[in-house]
């Protein structure tokens, strides 16, 4: 099967699809490693809704989404970045995914993000602003009786001036959880807002902050999700962790050694390339459980040269190529997003998605994805 695609200069030449579909494995439930998939959200592309409006989903088709990823075995990180949180979805928005998915799928591993993105941080005059807010989130989702990934906040990263006022906040707003909490260390490059997040400009220092937060309230933490794309600074965190705490890494470039570990520990995941990739993490995580690390980095490693694509910055708008595979897969029927986000990355980029998701196997229905690309690119003229 042959597709003309353009290069970044515009000329146009033959592509010939090589890859042959990965297998779609299932995580079992004694799964050696916990896995979720942050998950997008489908836009309604027929909603009167204009860029900066409230969010208009296609419901049918978001839950629809989320129940593939649970016919996998993998767990669900709902209402994440993944899903435009603070990029086109509010927190009414996310309240409602939130509660839908718990409705849906009761029995699935399911973890909510929960914020502060009700709270513009240039209205959020003191800690307490941020506590009341971060509070409000919590008691929400925890009526629903769901968990919590307890997510950075903008107002905090805003108002906080020294590590004790980050100390503060986390240990008001982990004391209300009534069950353990995933923590999210978003790191810069995928937020700018968050910059010098816990109150300091050096890794090592933030890191410490971070880890004395966990010992003071180490029963109300199930583990953490790092993401600052640096494979050194998670192995150095994870090391450091109390016995029982999770890592889980949020590095969309290194995960498949981080997931396979080395010989004083691992990462479990929560990734957003997961939401793409999730037929072959099943697959690759279920070889692991069986002993097969060999396989299962035969599976994932072809995998990162597309991560680090989807997810090259600015890093932020890689929800587009996240979606954009969706789109392609036959998970939606268009390639629209909330806010006009797949309007964030230029063609070069959509073609090379196109080709190294062929390579590894992630287009699972060739046909229907060439004959998408093709629409794709008369929409640009090509």
């Amino acid at each position: 099967m042959k597709i003309a695609l353009p290069d970044a200069q515009g000329r146009m030449s033959d592509y010939t699809l090589r890859g042959t579909p990965v297998i779609a494995g299932k995580l079992p439930a004694d799964a050696a490693r916990t896995v979720y998939s942050a998950a997008h959200v489908v836009a309604d592309p027929f909603a009167a809704s204009d860029p900066g409006g409230r969010a208009a989903i296609d419901w049918d088709k978001t839950m629809a989404f989320r129940r593939h990823l649970a016919g996998l075995g993998l767990g669900i990180a709902e209402a994440m970045d993944t899903a435009q949180r603070g990029m086109g979805l509010d927190w009414a928005g996310a309240l409602e995914l939130i509660r839908r998915t718990r409705a849906e799928l009761p029995d699935a591993l399911v973890a909510n993000g929960c914020g502060t993105d009700h709270l513009n941080p240039a209205d959020a005059g003191d800690l307490d602003d941020v506590i009341r807010a971060y509070l409000e989130q919590v008691e929400a989702i925890q009526a629903l009786d769901a968990r919590i990934i307890l997510m950075a906040s903008r107002a905090l990263a805003r108002v906080a001036k020294t590590p004790a006022d980050y100390v503060k906040v986390y240990d008001r707003v982990l004391a209300a959880c009534d069950h353990p909490v995933v923590l999210h260390w978003l790191g810069d490059m995928f937020d700018p807002q968050l910059a010098g997040y816990w109150g300091a400009a050096r890794f090592e220092d933030a890191l410490d902050t971070a880890l004395e937060v966990i010992h003071r309230n180490r029963s109300k933490v199930d583990g953490i999700k790092i993401s600052l794309l640096d494979k050194d600074k998670e192995v150095l965190m994870r090391r450091r962790l109390p016995e029982g705490v999770k890592m889980y890494t949020g590095d969309d470039f290194n995960y498949p050694e981080l997931i396979a570990g080395d010989d004083q520990g691992f990462s479990h995941a929560l990734l957003g390339i997961f939401d793409p990739l999730a037929p072959a993490a099943a697959h690759a995580v279920a070889l692991l459980g069986q002993g097969d690390a060999a396989g299962f980095r035969a599976v994932l490693d072809p995998t990162v040269p597309l991560a680090r694509l989807i997810f090259r910055a600015p890093t932020q708008y890689y929800k587009t190529g996240v979606v954009f595979l969706a789109w392609l897969n036959g998970f939606q029927d268009h390639f629209i997003m909330l806010n006009g986000a797949q309007a964030m990355r230029p063609l070069p980029y959509f073609t090379e998605v196109f080709r190294l998701a062929d390579g590894c196997g992630l287009l699972a229905d060739p046909e229907l994805a060439t004959d998408r690309m093709k629409k794709l690119l008369a929409l640009y003229g090509a």
